[in-house]
């Protein structure tokens, strides 16, 4: 397709692969329960959804009083990632806009989540995408900042040789969203109704150029996408 418009499209994972944070945030509202921090799942996704847990230990160590340490942090990894093993499901959609997108640009699309590695890589395989984008993920863990810095999608734009200007970035959080554009990308907001993705206004007024509500939209909303001139 020589006529697409980008050099290559930039996925972020949960919310937007996989509908994984209902699950995450259930372990994590578990988790902080047994610490005497009560809060539902609805509220865990409402604070946490977005972010990584370990940045966000300062906030845990307020409301709890105890010192979160690697041993707690791994734990809860192991818990979160037994879950997703057996309830994840892929987004609505997301497994075939992929794959059309993969064919489309030649294998040049990436997933650049805020997520640990062995977590991303284990949602992936689990609905079936792992080969679509091997070699081609990469972790805000492993990066100096995580989102919303730009750090994870500048990282996946230089190991596919393509200029962060010419990326797609596929989000459906505010603080994704933001990370997309400081690297210069165009983003595009997934935002359906259901609760852990921001809303329309929130994802507009970070400079998501267009909001959509279905995964099977994605493939020809990128193709047919032209910069609309001020």
């Amino acid at each position: 397709m020589n006529s697409f418009p980008f050099d290559a499209v930039l996925f972020d994972c949960d919310g937007v692969l996989v509908d994984s944070e209902p699950i995450t945030n259930r372990v994590l509202a578990e988790m902080l329960g047994e610490l005497g921090w009560k809060l539902s799942v609805e509220e865990s996704m409402r604070l946490f959804v977005g972010k990584a847990v370990k940045d966000e230990v300062a906030l845990i160590e307020s409301k709890t009083g105890f010192a979160i340490t690697e041993d707690w942090l791994d734990g809860f990894r192991i818990r979160r990632n037994e879950a997703l093993e057996r309830d994840l499901l892929a987004i609505p959609n997301a497994v075939q806009a992929v794959r059309a997108l993969h064919a489309a640009l030649g294998g040049r699309i990436a997933c650049a989540s805020g997520a640990d590695r062995l977590k991303v890589e284990l949602q992936l395989d689990k609905i079936g995408l792992l080969d679509c984008f091997a070699g081609r993920i990469f972790s805000g863990h492993e990066t100096p900042r995580s989102k919303p810095a730009p750090d994870v999608y500048l990282a996946a734009a230089a190991a596919l040789g393509v200029d962060p200007a010419r990326c797609a970035v596929v989000e459906d959080t505010v603080t994704g969203a933001m990370a997309g554009v400081a690297a210069g990308a165009t983003v595009f907001g997934y935002s359906p109704t259901d609760l852990g993705h921001s809303g329309p206004d929130a994802l507009r007024a970070v400079g998501v150029v267009h909001v959509f509500t279905d995964m099977a939209q994605l493939p020809a909303l990128l193709a047919d996408w032209r910069p609309v001139l001020a």
